[in-house]
């Protein structure tokens, strides 16, 4: 189920992102309605992004108006290099690892909770002990910073006597992983209409944030050592197909329907 927060962040990277512009309250209202979402959560949401920094507001008049924040604009690069860049499924993998070892005193929990928050969100699968292990080269700096000889990070290739394949299922949840592309093949390539069909708006702010929702848990893992009928395949090739059709129709509506401001203090895209 998507949050009205991630509704809402799909919104903006849709129609605010790169725009320069802020996006009238009520617009925003009226489109989180077309999905089901209530005044009173699109405005409570509205409210907390602007606690957290994630959105600024801008009168005019009497009117509300909202616009991004550079926080949020590092949000929808993020997005943007996940959908539309690198993509749910690793074909062109070069063959390397980043390792991560690490030793943190036992006095820091809070450290490692967060530590291993941050690898499984760059894509690290827990190997053994303190080692984790992410396919490619990521960069960790910003993990790893202020934790200083307590970490190591090397770059590595597998010998021949590793099987690549028992290692990543020993690293990483893979029916976890598998079973949210069957959920969006289910929902969005099942025998029954698209979702929110006849409605292009609210169907491509749905499929958006359901994908990514789903690609940013993915650690994009070698497509070639994951079993052969590995969903994420099928569910991209969905996910662009219906993409494409409803782009077009939905900017139409949302031109119709947005009302927007030149942002007077426009967050850097850069």
């Amino acid at each position: 189920m998507s949050t009205p927060r991630s509704l809402m962040l799909t919104f903006l990277g849709d129609y605010l992102y790169d725009s320069g512009s802020c996006v009238f309250s009520g617009s925003v209202i009226e489109v989180l309605a077309r999905l089901g979402v209530s005044e009173h959560a699109t405005r409570s949401a509205l409210a907390r992004m602007v606690n957290r920094g994630l959105l600024r507001r801008q009168r005019d008049g009497r009117r509300m108006y909202y616009g991004l924040t550079p926080r949020t604009v590092e949000i929808l690069n993020d997005g943007q290099q996940r959908i539309w860049k690198t993509g749910a499924v690793n074909s062109d993998w070069d063959g390397t690892w980043t390792l991560l070892g690490f030793s943190l005193p036992e006095s820091w929990q809070r450290q490692r909770h967060d530590l291993r928050s941050q690898l499984a969100w760059a894509g690290f699968g827990p190997l053994q002990g303190g080692l984790w292990i992410a396919p490619g080269h990521v960069q960790v700096e910003a993990i790893v910073a202020g934790l200083g000889a307590h970490v190591r990070v090397f770059r590595a290739r597998a010998d021949a006597l590793t099987d690549i394949g028992r290692l990543v299922d020993d690293a990483y949840d893979l029916d976890r992983l598998a079973a949210g592309y069957r959920t969006f093949l289910a929902r969005w390539d099942g025998a029954g209409p698209v979702p929110f069909d006849g409605d292009p708006l609210a169907a491509h702010l749905s499929i958006v944030t359901e994908w990514l929702r789903i690609i940013r848990r993915d650690p994009r893992l070698p497509v070639r050592h994951l079993p052969e009928d590995w969903p994420a395949v099928a569910a991209q090739r969905v996910f662009h197909r219906l993409e494409a059709r409803l782009d077009r129709p939905a900017r139409t509506l949302a031109t119709r329907l947005l009302e927007t401001v030149p942002d007077e203090a426009p967050a850097s895209t850069a």
